[in-house]
């Protein structure tokens, strides 16, 4: 019976996965397929001639994607770094400095969660734009590197790290700045290849703010240089879906590089509260 339950379990599992998996199959085809063929019925899953021109023309043709790849790769990259240290260094002081109203600062900041990003775009416009830094990609990396989703993640695994290591640390002379870059940080690296993880992918795939604080074709960002296959004569979907398939690469790649510590970092942030 046990036996029975548990491959009627995975048969459903592997359909699930099946339905998850199909839109990606039906991108990656039609990417080498001729504008004509996109919507034929039924579906033709193979093409009868692969079109490798398709990704030519998005990386060589007149709008090369090439800029916008590059922009992505600046914003995600310098945004990631910054939010590991910033979430990291603060998560430590949440977790291991104690000082009157670092409870009731902590629930404050962690308040900010429930406020919908779109809710701070007009101020953050004016902000910005009083401070010259509208349409760069400051305006994308500085709200960014602040995320208190990342210093709650860290700040609970900090948390499940016995106070002895801090303490036997304390006593051979060393200070916070130590404890934090010999001891916690070494110990952390499942929660902050998690941390990485997500924000690498939230970044990389951001669409609203870039849509709001750029407005020079060069900066944008992939998000955006996907829509350069839109216009008013219609939509390119054969070379729009070769660019989609460029822009996931980086994501699958990054997952692939830290997934053996993803699981684990995201299990054990949760540990102690």
């Amino acid at each position: 019976m046990r036996m029975t339950l548990k491959l009627l379990l995975t048969v459903i599992m592997i359909a699930f996965a099946f339905t998850m998996i199909l839109p990606f199959l039906w991108m990656i085809t039609t990417s080498l397929k001729k504008p004509i063929e996109v919507f034929a019925y039924p579906i033709q899953w193979i093409p009868e001639r692969i079109q490798w021109d398709n990704y030519e023309k998005v990386w060589i043709g007149a709008n090369s994607f090439w800029v916008y790849y590059w922009n992505s790769i600046k914003v995600t990259t310098i945004t990631v770094l910054g939010t590991v240290i910033i979430s990291s260094a603060a998560a430590y002081g949440f977790a291991r400095i104690r000082f009157k109203g670092r409870d009731a600062v902590f629930l404050i900041y962690l308040a900010t969660l429930m406020v919908p990003d779109q809710v701070t775009l007009i101020p953050r416009f004016i902000l910005f734009n009083y401070l010259g830094i509208y349409n760069t990609h400051l305006a994308l990396i500085l709200p960014g590197i602040f995320t208190a989703f990342g210093i709650f993640l860290l700040r609970q695994f900090y948390l499940s790290i016995p106070e002895d290591f801090s303490e036997a640390a304390r006593m051979e002379g060393a200070n916070h700045f130590r404890i934090w870059t010999s001891i916690i940080i070494p110990l952390s690296k499942p929660t902050i290849v998690s941390l990485i993880i997500l924000s690498f992918t939230l970044n990389w795939n951001e669409f609203v703010n870039p849509l709001v604080f750029l407005t020079d074709r060069e900066l944008f960002t992939v998000p955006l240089g996907l829509t350069n296959f839109i216009d008013e004569m219609g939509t390119e979907y054969t070379l729009m879906m070769a660019a989609a398939v460029s822009s996931i690469l980086p994501v699958i790649l990054v997952f692939l590089l830290g997934q053996k510590w993803f699981i684990e970092g995201v299990v054990s942030s949760g540990v102690k509260g």
